[in-house]
């Protein structure tokens, strides 16, 4: 019996030392799952966190390709600015030829005028000698024609004597 004890006494310390290592196995157990529960929560926050990076990332990307065209378009917009300040520049300058040429042609125009009037003075002196001259003429014809009548009515006056 007393074998059987002994063997009772390892058993129950053999047993001992299974619960304890039970225990032991247990609370690590217990540890592993919280660390594994503490692992799977900062999976899901930092899951929760990709996902939010990634909506950022894609929002910026967006934004990125916003400012890309518009800045395509903004040097677009520069360059068609320059080139409208270009023709601006030359309308401009060609006004400004224009308005030159239009004070010359006005001075040669007001010059022009001037000389008109002049010589439609000059004119109208030469009309009015001319047809004081044509009235003498006719006053000339007249007294030829009437000298010619009285030479005639003289002539006659003589034959008539003779």
């Amino acid at each position: 019996m007393e074998k059987v004890k002994a063997k009772m006494n390892a058993l129950h310390t053999e047993v001992d030392g299974v619960q304890s290592w039970n225990e032991e196995l247990q609370v690590k157990i217990k540890v592993l799952e919280q660390e594994n529960l503490q692992k799977e929560q900062e999976i899901t926050s930092l899951t929760h966190q990709k996902a939010l990076v990634e909506a950022e990332n894609n929002k910026l990307e967006t934004h990125l390709k916003e400012e890309k065209e518009a800045h395509v378009i903004g040097s677009t917009n520069s360059e068609e600015l320059q080139n409208l300040q270009r023709k601006v520049q030359l309308l401009v300058e060609e006004a400004e030829a224009a308005t030159k040429n239009l004070r010359e042609t006005n001075n040669k125009l007001r010059l022009t005028d001037v000389k008109v009037e002049h010589y439609e003075r000059k004119v109208a002196t030469v009309e009015a000698v001319r047809d004081a001259l044509e009235k003498k003429y006719e006053e000339s014809v007249e007294l030829s024609k009437n000298a010619a009548h009285d030479l005639k009515e003289l002539q006659s006056q003589l034959e008539s004597i003779s």
